[in-house]
C-alpha cells in the first residue's frame, strides 16, 4: 500500500450484502422525480435556509446536481468491487463467503465517493428506521445492524483518509 491508497478489507458476504444495498441505492436516485415524495431521499437534499421560500429554490437550484453526483458515486462504489473482483451475485456466495476476504484498493478520489455514499445511504437508512438522533435508536435491537456496519465501515474509512 502506498500513501495513494487505502485499502478495505471485505468479506466476500460483505462486498455482496455491500453491492445489493449501493445497487438499490442507486435505483432509489434513479427513480425518484421529486425528492420531496420520499421522505429518505428528501434528507439527502437537505433545506439550507429556515425560510420556506429560499430553501425551496435553493433545493430547485441543486438538487439535480447533488443527485447526480450521488448517482456517480455509487458508480464508483460498484465499479471498484467489480475491479477488484469481489462483488459476487448473492446466489453465488461459496461457503467461505463470511471468511474469505478480499481487499479493494482505493485512491483517495474514490475512497471519497465511497464516503459519500455510505454517508448517504446511511441517510436513508436512518429515515427508513425513524433514527433522527445518533443516540436515540436501541443498539442491541437487530433491525439497526445494517445501519450500524455502514457506519463502522464509514468509521474505518475516514481514519484511513486521516492517516
Amino acid at each position: 500500500m502506498t500513501a495513494q491508497t487505502i485499502v478495505l478489507e471485505l468479506t466476500r458476504i460483505e462486498a455482496a450484502h455491500l453491492g445489493d444495498l449501493v445497487a438499490q441505492f442507486g435505483d432509489l436516485l434513479d427513480a425518484t422525480a421529486s425528492p420531496q415524495d420520499d421522505p429518505a431521499v428528501a434528507r439527502l437534499v437537505p433545506a439550507a435556509y429556515e425560510d420556506a421560500a429560499s430553501a425551496d429554490e435553493f433545493r430547485r437550484l441543486t438538487q439535480d446536481d447533488l443527485l447526480a453526483r450521488r448517482t456517480a458515486d455509487v458508480a464508483v462504489v460498484l465499479d471498484s468491487l467489480r475491479e477488484e473482483g469481489v462483488l459476487p451475485d448473492p446466489a453465488d456466495l461459496p461457503d467461505d463467503a463470511a471468511t474469505s476476504a478480499h481487499a479493494v484498493v482505493l485512491s483517495p478520489e474514490s475512497a471519497l465517493a465511497w464516503m459519500r455514499t455510505l454517508s448517504a445511504l446511511r441517510l436513508v437508512i436512518a429515515t427508513r428506521l425513524g433514527i433522527v438522533d445518533e443516540d436515540e435508536h436501541d443498539h442491541d435491537d437487530p433491525r439497526f445492524g445494517v445501519y450500524e456496519w455502514i457506519g463502522f465501515r464509514l468509521e474505518g474509512l475516514v481514519q484511513a483518509l486521516e492517516a
